[in-house]
């Protein structure tokens, strides 16, 4: 703690690194997508998360509130879900003779949307206003999300059937899409040890996940992120590796602006969780693909051809010339 009994930015970076730790008494394997939902919690951002089902998409997020002490709500997102169903609607209150407004499960700390894209774009569409302007407008008021308000929302990779894709603009949205992979062979002995010694997925304290870190950690680390520099040729870097993605002739879609500035915050947060007040190279290039990968589109002939979306951002990597 500071003098004034504020936490400071190495105690906050102390208690995330934590978190890794913490959840791990739960999810094996997963190092790297509890980092990234660090980073997506970091900056108000949020999170795709990608993987066959059975990968612990949903306990991995539930691990991380539970460590974090937040709040999280999850919902199934299905064909016949409405916008009010997530956002809220006003209800009509025969005693008082008036309408009252009843908040939805967006009003939470870290809302897990299962399955984004099996619901319709107009259910998909009801999220857009709470994730770019954190405050959900209903019947012309707009009222304010908590703080910190982050979507990790789950797609399968494997099941098209009856699904809605998102649209660009939506996906535009989301700071990072992380893939989650099978586990490997020893993780999967590891994870089937702990069922077998009476691991309940469903009762995370019993499995020892405490809460090691806190809203205050994460506004005390956000105001230690904005701090972190990035010289003018790490700038130009960031440019031209997104620029380079505009050009590439497998993709028809490349990386907006936007997604330029997604990719320096998330590199920022990341050389603040490694202990660097500034930016390097490496950061950048450790950050392009979960940053990058959703926000390019790769044109159907080059599909056909094995192209994909992963394989280009790597390519664009290993092409645009790195600032020394």
């Amino acid at each position: 703690m500071t003098g004034t009994g504020e936490i400071s930015g190495d105690e906050a970076r102390e208690a995330l690194l934590a978190l890794r730790r913490e959840v791990a008494k739960a999810v094996v394997g997963h190092d790297a997508a509890v980092t990234g939902l660090v980073i997506a919690l970091l900056t108000r951002r949020h999170v795709l998360l990608e993987g066959v089902p059975g990968v612990a998409k949903t306990l991995l997020v539930r691990s991380v509130a539970a460590a974090l002490s937040l709040e999280e709500r999850r919902v199934q997102f299905t064909p016949d879900l409405m916008p009010g169903d997530v956002t809220g609607s006003l209800v009509y209150d025969g005693r008082s003779a008036e309408f009252s407004f009843r908040p939805g499960p967006v009003f939470t700390n870290l809302l897990l949307a299962d399955e984004i894209n099996r619901t319709p774009p107009k259910t998909q569409a009801s999220l857009l206003e709470a994730m770019e302007e954190f405050q959900v407008s209903v019947d012309g008021v707009p009222r304010p999300l908590p703080d910190p308000f982050v979507v990790a929302a789950t797609q399968n990779p494997v099941e098209y059937e009856g699904t809605y894709p998102l649209p660009e603009a939506q996906l535009d949205r989301f700071l990072l899409k992380l893939v989650l992979p099978l586990p490997a062979r020893d993780d999967e002995i590891r994870m089937l040890t702990r069922h077998s010694e009476g691991f309940d997925p469903r009762d995370l304290a019993a499995a020892g996940v405490a809460p090691v870190a806190g809203a205050e950690h994460l506004r005390a680390g956000r105001a230690a992120v904005a701090r972190v520099t990035a010289r003018p040729e790490l700038l130009a870097y960031v440019v031209d590796l997104c620029r380079a993605t505009r050009a590439s002739p497998s993709l028809r879609l490349g990386v907006s602006p936007r997604g330029a500035t997604a990719l320096l915050l998330a590199a920022r947060s990341w050389a603040w969780l490694s202990g660097r007040p500034y930016v390097t190279p490496d950061d950048v290039q450790a950050l392009a693909l979960p940053v990058l990968r959703h926000r390019v589109a790769v044109r159907a002939e080059a599909e056909l051809e094995g192209v994909t979306a992963d394989g280009v951002v790597s390519g664009v990597l290993g092409a645009v010339p790195v600032p020394r």
